[in-house]
């Protein structure tokens, strides 16, 4: 690990980014209830929490019924007033509300089948000293997204839509991409057929 030190003990935050606008659900799909009733957004909130110590997830100033749902879930809710313009907006709104952070695991709140295993194996890459990293499913890298604590300043500069895709993109060689057997790294709701294929 060239240039990389474990760091056991770090404190590494989940990001839960709640804050889209649902547009191809024709409704508020972070709301809307799985097979078990469970709101979606909820789902993923719970997830998170199981795996890490500390959630935080960013929402639009005009859902005040996901706000609540997610802050009883457990999680730490924080309104992001620019979320309107993307999520590259949500993401640099998260990284600067958690400046004590040692690197984050950025989940997004439509991908509620991600095991918190998997969300735990994911940060344990980062404890051992990856800088980025990402579950793999069959060969198909998915969600969530670790980053260490080196790319805040490029985190917090994010805007737009694209979130950190283009980071990524430039920074690819160093994900370390952690193999899981968990399908869910790969689902997300974005329609009314996606939710009734569950």
């Amino acid at each position: 690990m060239t240039g990389q030190q474990a760091v056991p003990h770090a404190t590494i935050v989940g990001v839960l980014l709640a804050a889209g606008a649902s547009t191809r659900f024709n409704a508020n799909k972070l709301l809307h209830a799985l097979p078990d009733g469970t709101p979606i957004a909820v789902a993923a909130a719970t997830n998170l929490r199981a795996a890490l110590d500390r959630v935080v997830a960013v929402v639009r100033p005009d859902v005040p019924e996901l706000e609540r749902a997610l802050g009883e879930a457990g999680v730490e809710v924080s309104v992001c007033a620019e979320a309107v313009s993307g999520m590259g907006h949500s993401l640099a709104h998260a990284i600067a509300a958690t400046p004590e952070a040692s690197g984050w695991v950025v989940a997004l709140a439509d991908m509620p089948f991600v095991s918190p295993e998997t969300i735990r194996s994911v940060a344990a890459a980062l404890r051992d000293g990856a800088e980025l990293a990402a579950p793999s499913y069959r060969g198909m890298r998915g969600h969530p997204v670790a980053f260490a604590a080196r790319y805040r300043d490029d985190l917090e500069a994010l805007t737009g839509d694209a979130g950190a895709r283009a980071l990524l993109k430039r920074d690819h060689e160093r994900i370390r991409v952690v193999e899981v057997d968990d399908p869910g790294v790969l689902r997300d709701i974005d329609t009314p057929d996606d939710l009734n294929a569950v």
